[in-house]
């Protein structure tokens, strides 16, 4: 009986052991390249959020989509800026910047801010100032692909559609500055989102120690209102870790999203024990009762290295996500049915 119990346990040491030297990593959309500079990380031994910091880099540095990092998605002033988040799974500790200015590397800064300080976010111009100051370049996040985008918006659409609910322009202009209608009902012509307006590089990470580790980085909404911060920097919304479980980040609507707070949703089902999957659906399912005509995406992943997503409102088209793991020879895009 004994030496049952002792094969027992050696078998359970094993498969515990097996577990924390299978790393993984998995990210939104079709970024392949950060899914590659991550997996490089990991395969080497490095920790899951030096993956994600790396990973989510590569796609601020190589303008992903033109909706992560810097020269996309100008605000109505015509200004590019940035929310990265950071969260280590271990330490349940979360670095996140939002409406970051005049700094390239978002999710950079978030880093510093989960490793250097007691605080969760900073924001803005101060967001700015503590960058400079941990050694971070200040300089304009502005292209000449952005600066595009913004004319033709404002000069040649009238600062049309954007993100602005029952208000008037002033002095009959069709731009801002605005007020409120009084007891207005009328419905405006609001933006919609799409895989071109509302893409997060959102990662999730496992390294050989069995640590897990998740961020998200965007420039986020085109045409947004200067101020504005979507689900990306919020704990819970963009992206969540917790080293028992898994973690989970999200892509999308990120103003309708961040409400329901779809990857702490996501981890905590899989807390419960449903599949990762079945997790991401009942978290986009969530939303989509209340917003049926949102667009997004929830992926999870599961400690044990099982990985799943759901989708919601990408008219007809199928919501890719990258995964690589150790018994792959390369990163495998995904496509995943929406609802």
């Amino acid at each position: 009986m004994i030496l049952k119990e002792i094969i027992l346990l050696w078998l359970c040491i094993n498969n515990i052991q097996a577990q924390l030297t299978h790393p993984v990593v998995i990210n939104t959309w079709a970024f392949v390249n950060s899914s590659i500079g991550a997996w490089n990380v990991l395969e080497k031994g490095g920790s899951s959020l030096d993956a994600i910091e790396i990973g989510a880099s590569i796609c601020e540095s190589q303008q992903c989509d033109g909706t992560v990092g810097y020269g996309g998605s100008p605000d109505e002033n015509g200004e590019t800026t940035l929310d990265a988040l950071l969260m280590n799974g271990k330490t349940m500790k979360v670095g996140a910047v939002g409406s970051l200015r005049r700094v390239k590397n978002a999710i950079s800064v978030a880093r510093h801010v989960l490793q250097y300080t007691k605080h969760s976010i900073l924001v803005g111009d101060l967001a700015t100032k503590f960058a400079v100051q941990m050694g971070f370049k200040e300089e304009s996040l502005n292209t000449q692909q952005s600066k595009h985008l913004w004319m033709k918006w404002h000069n040649e659409n009238n600062c049309q559609p954007n993100f602005w609910m029952d208000v008037i322009p002033d002095a009959k202009q069709f731009c801002g500055p605005y007020q409120p209608k009084e007891r207005s009902h009328q419905k405006t012509h609001m933006l919609k989102g799409d895989r071109y307006n509302h893409d997060t590089i959102g990662l999730v990470a496992i390294d050989r120690n069995g640590d897990i580790a998740a961020g998200a980085s965007t420039n986020g909404a085109k045409y947004k209102i200067p101020g504005r911060i979507g689900d990306s920097p919020i704990p819970g919304a963009g992206a969540y870790a917790d080293n028992d479980v898994g973690g989970a980040v999200a892509t999308g609507d990120g103003d309708v999203m961040l409400r329901f707070v779809p990857s702490f949703l996501a981890v905590e089902e899989m807390r419960r024990g449903a599949t990762p999957t079945e997790a991401a659906t009942i978290a986009v399912k969530r939303i989509a009762k209340f917003y049926p005509n949102y667009m997004g995406a929830v992926v999870a992943l599961r400690m044990d290295g099982e990985y799943g997503a759901a989708c919601h409102g990408l008219g007809g088209m199928p919501f890719p996500f990258v995964v690589r793991d150790s018994t792959m020879d390369k990163s495998k895009i995904v496509l995943v049915e929406c609802s």
